[in-house]
């Protein structure tokens, strides 16, 4: 549970000269791993993996992988490729990039554009990409 704000976070990060013991310090108001929460959210959706996968159209040894924690850094597109499997609302899928390292989505950019719309519909991978490719735009696993 954080009980810091980003604010609070950002003037003790300033103010102290050992990030080691900061990010020991604040471990619990750090963003957790990908497959901590992509696992968290299986378990509070009641979602069952191989469905995932499948929908996901990821390598299903790809994906186990991203989930057991030996993929830390998928790529973006795979996370949204994920998200889009998984059903995940904006706020779900924007937390889950920055779980990964990535920018959130961004409605100024055209392919981000696609992607939030696809979220906010509940679109599949497949349909997304069809948008995508009809758009100009690339693929998410392209």
């Amino acid at each position: 549970m954080r009980e810091k704000n980003t604010e609070q976070l950002f003037a003790e990060l300033k103010e102290d000269a050992d990030v080691k013991a900061f990010l020991a310090r604040n471990k619990d108001e750090l963003l957790p791993p990908v497959s901590e929460y992509l696992r968290g959210l299986l378990q509070e959706k009641g979602l069952r993996l191989s469905e995932i996968i499948k929908a996901s159209h990821l390598n299903r040894n790809y994906a186990y992988h991203i989930l057991s924690g030996e993929k830390p850094h998928p790529s973006r597109g795979k996370l949204l490729a994920l998200a889009l499997a998984m059903k995940l609302n904006l706020d779900e899928t924007q937390h889950l990039l920055l779980c990964g390292g990535h920018s959130t989505l961004y409605p100024r950019s055209p392919w981000d554009s696609v992607i939030i719309s696809a979220v906010e519909q509940g679109k599949s991978v497949s349909d997304t990409n069809l948008l995508l490719e009809q758009l100009g735009e690339k693929e998410m696993l392209g």
